[in-house]
């Protein structure tokens, strides 16, 4: 009995510092004093319970997970419930967490909570929104404004990754986390402009927020900002403002955040700025992208992406292995997924193997009719960088869901115009303008008025067709333009234009229909017509013309004054009385009285040599007398080197001029003395 006196004691002993710890904070002491309790009693389910709490609180969830499933019959589901499926959610197990909750006989408010956090993570956006919504209606506490974030950053999700407009929260943007996740939901929805308003708002709000706190450093702040920084850099990327987003995106990452996930994305958004550009940097960053716990961080599509971009800058860098590799995984993990099989059939293509590349093209298409067009589409381009025109032709008129657009009309008639293939640019435009009647026909119910694109096709087959001389195919079309709108003067005139050259007589009769000339008239400011900048030139150019004709007119009668000539400039020798050398034009070698120059004259010059060479006496070619005369330095100025411009050499890599003797001389002293260097 006093055994058990004492041990009672001191058990109460312990639970009053278990007490005291818990309200100072002290999870770590309070576990201490548990783990005695545990000793006294092993199975006290408040004391199991208290060590769970105090687990979480060090972070130490796994073994907290432990301490639960090794005593299940005294902690009971229900009991414990909240704190095995939070530990569970902290460790990433998502799907367990959700079991745990949902198997809990009694949903308390906390589950509640945890079971909209879980329903995120697992990007169950409708029902994750229902159950925020129960939340706020049925809870009043200090946390309202907590779940009125969470429940926006859900609408947030679903505008961007499920392309849902959002609804309007009725929130008032008090916060800046509401303010961000309402720029979320408007990049969602493509409002760019919108999107950076409220980006800048949330940061304003930012700095007030932490502002108040005295502790808060500028680095604090800017690290908190980091995120919304983030997001305005997406925002310009998206608006084409390449250079400042990468500027932006460099920042964020000389500030080393802690948010892996952050990092990640920026780092990917770099990458696609770079693309096949600035592959080493590229390679830097994509290791940021394979940071630990990274996938814990994103969205499926945003891991998605990364992994789409790392097959790419693999094929980039030429790792074709690893390209397959990644793509392979890709197609795997999403077999109908588009992206994977277009870069297994690009990296096909910079092997030069285009056919292998169709061939897969051409199965995958097969296989997933949904995509058949894309990939059809894919298949025409690399048939036409084959140079297979009319192949990539006969696949792009098999897809029938774009055959009427006006797009792929203009692409086909083109190409056949490049084949010079009419009949078949002719057959499209044909294909596409029944198309239309059919179309509208069915909608209108036998009425027949003609769509503005439709009415567009008739009027460019028409153009093809006259261009082509295909005049009376032409005339129908045109016929039928006249037809729609009788006033239309401009459809008139090429009717008529073609008319005259199969039928004059029609065009004749057509004409009559041609506005009269006073019908015609434009209302013009004849005044401000003539005083603007193009007729005053003109007028100045007409009235130069204008005057010299004026000029010729009254000219008519007049005598011609001829021009007066100039007297030549003479020499200054020239004398009058002395006749001139009629041989004064020619050459002196070629004129008559020419006898040559007088030889003898420098008899010490050397023979002629090149032109521009320096002649030297014969005393100054007498090796005699050089040889015993002692050698002399060369004089300033004197030609002692010769330079060649054309060769120099950067000073780090010049050599010396000295002997090669007197260098290794200079080193083995070097090598002697001090030990320090470049």
């Amino acid at each position: 009995k006093m055994a058990a006196a004492a041990g009672a004691a001191a058990a109460a002993g312990l639970w009053s510092e278990v007490n005291r710890c818990g309200q100072n904070g002290d999870f770590a002491r309070a576990l201490k004093s548990v783990n005695k309790i545990l000793q006294i009693n092993k199975d006290d389910v408040t004391a199991l319970q208290c060590k769970v709490v105090c687990l979480i609180q060090n972070g130490n969830f796994k073994e907290a997970l432990g301490v639960i499933n090794t005593h299940t019959k005294v902690l009971t589901s229900d009991a414990i419930a909240f704190e095995k499926a939070y530990c569970e959610y902290r460790l990433n197990r998502i799907e367990s967490a959700l079991k745990t909750i949902q198997s809990a006989s009694q949903q308390t408010d906390k589950l509640k909570e945890l079971y909209g956090q879980v329903l995120y993570r697992l990007e169950r956006y409708d029902d994750c929104l229902a159950a925020y919504r129960d939340l706020i209606r049925n809870s009043q506490d200090e946390y309202e404004e907590e779940r009125k974030t969470n429940f926006s950053a859900v609408v947030a999700a679903q505008s961007t990754w499920e392309k849902v407009v959002p609804e309007d929260l009725g929130l008032r943007e008090a916060t800046y986390e509401l303010c961000y996740n309402s720029a979320c939901a408007l990049i969602g929805q493509g409002k760019l402009h919108e999107a950076m308003k409220k980006l800048q708002k949330a940061e304003e709000l930012c700095r007030q927020s932490l502002s108040e706190d005295s502790d808060a450093t500028e680095e604090d702040i800017e690290a908190e900002l980091a995120i919304i920084h983030g997001q305005m850099a997406y925002i310009m990327q998206l608006q084409g403002r390449t250079e400042d987003a990468l500027q932006l995106y460099n920042q964020i990452i000389k500030l080393k955040p802690t948010d892996v996930g952050l990092l990640a994305v920026i780092a990917n958004n770099i990458i696609t700025i770079n693309k096949d550009q600035n592959v080493f940097d590229s390679k830097k960053k994509v290791k940021l992208t394979n940071a630990e716990g990274v996938e814990h961080k994103l969205s499926k599509k945003q891991l998605q992406a990364i992994e789409f971009n790392k097959a790419l800058l693999a094929m980039y860098t030429n790792q074709a292995d690893q390209c397959r590799k990644l793509s392979a995984s890709l197609q795997s993990q999403s077999p109908e997924h588009l992206l994977p099989v277009l870069i297994q059939a690009a990296q096909l293509c910079r092997e030069k193997q285009h056919a292998k590349a169709v061939g897969l093209l051409q199965d995958f298409a097969e296989q997933h009719p949904a995509s058949a067009a894309e990939i059809k589409l894919t298949m025409a381009q690399l048939k036409i960088a084959q140079g297979s025109v009319t192949k990539a032709c006969m696949i792009l008129r098999s897809i029938e869901e774009l055959q009427h657009k006006p797009g792929m009309v203009s692409a086909l008639v083109t190409m056949y115009s490049h084949e010079e293939d009419i009949d078949s640019a002719i057959e499209v435009f044909t294909q596409a303008i029944q198309w239309y009647q059919q179309h509208q026909a069915s909608q209108t119910r036998g009425a027949n008025p003609k769509s503005p694109v439709h009415l567009s096709l008739i009027r460019e087959a028409a153009n093809f067709k006259l261009k082509h001389g295909r005049k009376k195919e032409a005339i129908s079309d045109l016929e039928e333009l006249w037809k729609q709108n009788p006033k239309d003067v401009h459809t008139l005139a090429q009717l008529i234009s073609a008319y005259s050259l199969v039928d004059p007589e029609k065009a004749k009769v057509l004409s009559k229909h041609l506005p009269s000339s006073d019908t015609m008239s434009l209302k013009v400011d004849v005044d401000a017509l003539e005083n603007s900048q193009g007729a005053m030139y003109v007028r100045k150019k007409a009235g130069k013309l204008t005057g010299d004709n004026q000029q010729k007119e009254q000219g008519q009668g007049e005598v011609k004054k001829k021009k007066k000539k100039k007297k030549g400039k003479l020499p200054k020798n020239y004398d009058p009385k002395v006749t001139p050398d009629p041989e004064r034009w020619l050459p002196m070698r070629e004129r008559s009285y020419y006898r040559g120059r007088k030889k003898g004259k420098k008899k010490d010059q050397v023979g002629k040599g090149t032109q521009g060479s320096t002649t030297t006496g014969s005393s100054e070619l007498d090796a005699s007398r050089t040889a015993s005369s002692p050698p002399t330095s060369p004089r300033p100025g004197s030609g002692a080197a010769v330079s060649a411009t054309s060769n120099i050499i950067p000073p780090r890599h010049q050599k010396p001029a000295g002997a090669p003797a007197t260098k290794k001389k200079q080193q083995q002293k070097k090598k002697k003395g001090a030990k320090g260097g470049w």
